[in-house]
């Protein structure tokens, strides 16, 4: 399996930073994680932090972020440059379930929880969907 790319308390301060959770991101934005920090506000719509990633080269976090957005050529690119763990938890935010089964199947549940959580801000939140191309 792919790596998960960071420990899982630092997951689970995503999961929290991305219900808006200000103290938790300042947590992540001030204590070595600041990319995760920007997903995080990048995913509640933030065109700023979208840019900080590109410009930081965190490809991969923008384009997990532009998947989560439906953005076909990103989770393209996800899968084209050997991140499929993030290609499915994009799925997952979709509620797509065949994704979120692999999830449980592999003791991923955390990951569950937060895609679900994302799902839900996505399915409650209006955006402007000018971001930037990926």
């Amino acid at each position: 399996m792919e790596q998960l790319y960071y420990p899982p308390k630092i997951w689970l301060a995503f999961g929290e930073a991305v219900i808006g959770n200000q103290e938790i991101t300042g947590w992540l934005m001030n204590n070595g994680f600041p990319e995760v920090g920007a997903l995080a506000h990048a995913i509640r719509g933030s065109e700023e932090a979208t840019a900080w990633l590109f410009r930081n080269k965190f490809f991969h976090l923008a384009a997990l972020d532009a998947a989560i957005d439906e953005n076909v050529k990103a989770y393209q690119w996800l899968r084209a440059n050997n991140h499929p763990m993030l290609a499915l938890f994009a799925e997952a935010c979709h509620g797509r379930q065949t994704a979120i089964s692999w999830l449980n199947e592999h003791n991923l549940e955390a990951f569950v929880l937060i895609a679900r959580r994302i799902k839900d801000l996505r399915d409650n939140t209006t955006f402007d969907y000018h971001k930037k191309k990926f």
